[in-house]
């Protein structure tokens, strides 16, 4: 994103593409490796209570970079997930999708802690995907409830997935190791201008 900062000159184009094309992506990772892992866990362990969803931990991270854009991966992984277990169920696929936005309130953390001081402390991180994952089970819990589901249903909803719950705090966590992987893209982008900057011997502010 060599000279970020004159392009923004011609209306901030450049960075919508590039927020396009990185959101086209994770849209993809989300959907692909949603039904990968949904159909491994339903042909190998067809009798197993526990099940595992990477759309929580794809959610978590296009948040940091993006943050509400992540609702289009939020619907993408929950219609992805519950059309490969229950079929054209629209109860189903409700619950999941609209289940799966009620993690936008995620934005509030990020909001009060700031992105930067979440993402430098690993337990604040472990916080941030915790909370993500309870935003997940108790937006799908609420949208049943329309659908004529019962109160004890929350925790079905929190123990099947408990696998997903350790999957999403070890890949969020892990995620912190390359750089700007989780990190607000605008403040990545103008952090390494500055740094190239810097390394040409540039003055900068």
């Amino acid at each position: 994103m060599e000279g970020f900062e004159e392009e923004e000159n011609d209306n901030g184009a450049s960075f919508r593409r590039y927020r396009a094309v990185d959101l086209i992506i994770w849209t993809f990772i989300a959907g692909v490796f949603e039904a990968i892992v949904t159909l491994a866990a339903s042909s190998w362990f067809p009798n197993e209570l526990y099940c595992l969803s990477v759309t929580i931990a794809v959610v978590s991270i296009v948040m940091m970079r993006w943050g509400g854009f992540a609702a289009i991966q939020a619907v993408v992984g929950g219609a992805v997930y519950s059309f490969l277990l229950a079929g054209s169920d629209v109860e189903k696929i409700v619950v999941y999708c609209v289940g799966n936005c009620f993690m936008m309130l995620g934005l509030v953390l990020l909001k009060i802690v700031g992105k930067e001081k979440l993402r430098a402390n690993y337990m604040l991180t472990a916080v941030y995907a915790l909370l993500m994952y309870l935003l997940a089970q108790m937006g799908r819990w609420i949208v049943s409830l329309f659908f004529g589901g019962e109160v004890g249903e929350l925790f079905g909803f929190l123990l099947t997935d408990v696998v997903t719950l350790l999957f999403t705090i070890v890949v969020v966590l892990i995620s912190r190791v390359p750089d700007g992987l989780f990190e607000d893209q605008k403040h990545y982008i103008i952090r390494t201008d500055n740094e190239r900057r810097r390394s040409d011997g540039q003055d900068y502010l």
